[in-house]
């Protein structure tokens, strides 16, 4: 029985409020996998290529269910995420050597995944991925549930008319990029707001008609009124607290906010309060959450549609790769003090395709 190093992000302390510490909460550790061991019934064993670094994943350190779509990280135990691997071996008809698999999958440099995890049917073959002539980090990025989120929030939620108002918060992140510019391309008004001058003129650079650094208003809801003189028709809610408040403030009757991740009430421990939901009322406007699992069933449409735009140079996608496993800790921590560009995934290791 020979032992192969396997490198795994481990979950070490839960942590219900405040931002979680490398070192403290999670990080990076040492163990070892035999890759010779017969798999169970239905099993796949992957080699794991790139991590994508997500929102999401501050839910499961909680230590409860959260109310959240994920259940929770156990203690000394790898975390999941979405990754991109190749499958190493297989006893499982459906998967085959050197299939590309893209999905939720524990974080670790080769992983076992078979029927019994809750995720493992959400495991999708992209073998298209490996010619077509793309970076392989887009499969999980623009082309992946960051992707999905985007494209499917906004059509299926927003359900956007020609020539209406968007708003984008987040707006430079792994889902608001995309927004915007899916957005574009429907001929929409879009604005967008984030946390930097660098990621205000990065919005400007990919075609946002209009974006602010919110910390540096003094108000959001008067930023928004001088952006947005006809009103928002769709707000793309990624941030929660004062910029939802802003956006109802804002809003024309029958305006549509998909709910997408309230980022700023994640690390904290007293969520901040909306003191004006009593305009949802006389104004109409819905208010949505939903998941990517909602909307499956456009997947292909997605692909087709995204991919065929970046190749035509029509949106553009920012990202920031960490170099190593050894720093997916920091990038996972980071990405909750927003000290990413875009979007945030681990280089792994190279595929063999």
């Amino acid at each position: 029985m020979v032992q192969t190093p396997n490198k795994q992000l481990t979950h070490l302390k839960n942590i219900p409020n405040g931002y979680p510490v490398v070192g403290e909460h999670i990080d990076v550790k040492e163990s070892t996998i035999d890759l010779e061991a017969p798999l169970e019934e239905g099993a796949i064993l992957l080699k794991i290529h790139i991590i994508s670094a997500d929102p999401f994943m501050r839910s499961p350190m909680k230590g409860n269910d959260s109310g959240s779509f994920f259940p929770p990280y156990l203690i000394g135990q790898p975390v999941y995420g979405v990754t991109v691997s190749s499958v190493v071996k297989s006893n499982n008809a459906k998967f085959n050597k050197d299939d590309l698999v893209v999905g939720i999958t524990n974080i670790e440099e080769y992983t076992v995944i078979g029927p019994s995890n809750p995720f493992f049917n959400w495991l999708e073959i992209r073998n298209e991925t490996k010619t077509s002539g793309l970076p392989l980090s887009y499969a999980v990025s623009v082309l992946g549930m960051p992707g999905q989120t985007a494209y499917h929030g906004l059509l299926q939620v927003g359900k956007p008319k020609e020539g209406e108002t968007l708003y984008v918060s987040a707006a430079s992140g792994a889902v608001g990029q995309l927004v915007g510019q899916i957005g574009k391309q429907r001929g929409l008004k879009v604005v967008g707001s984030a946390g930097s001058d660098e990621k205000v003129a990065y919005l400007k650079e990919i075609g946002f008609d209009e974006a602010f650094n919110y910390k540096k208003t003094s108000s959001i809801t008067n930023t928004l009124k001088e952006l947005c003189p006809n009103g928002i028709d769709i707000y793309f809610d990624n941030v929660g607290g004062e910029h939802l408040e802003a956006a109802i403030e804002n809003a024309n009757r029958f305006a549509r906010f998909p709910l997408c991740g309230m980022v700023s009430t994640y690390n904290t421990k007293e969520a901040v309060g909306i003191r004006n939901l009593m305009s949802l009322m006389p104004k109409h406007i819905t208010l949505e959450g939903f998941g990517v699992s909602d909307y499956f069933q456009f997947n292909d449409q997605f692909t087709e549609e995204v991919t065929g735009w970046l190749k035509e140079g029509k949106i553009q996608y920012r990202e920031t790769i960490a170099g190593s496993i050894d720093e997916a800790a920091q990038a996972v921590v980071d990405i909750f003090h927003g000290k990413n560009f875009g979007k945030q995934s681990i280089y792994v290791s190279d595929p063999s395709f």
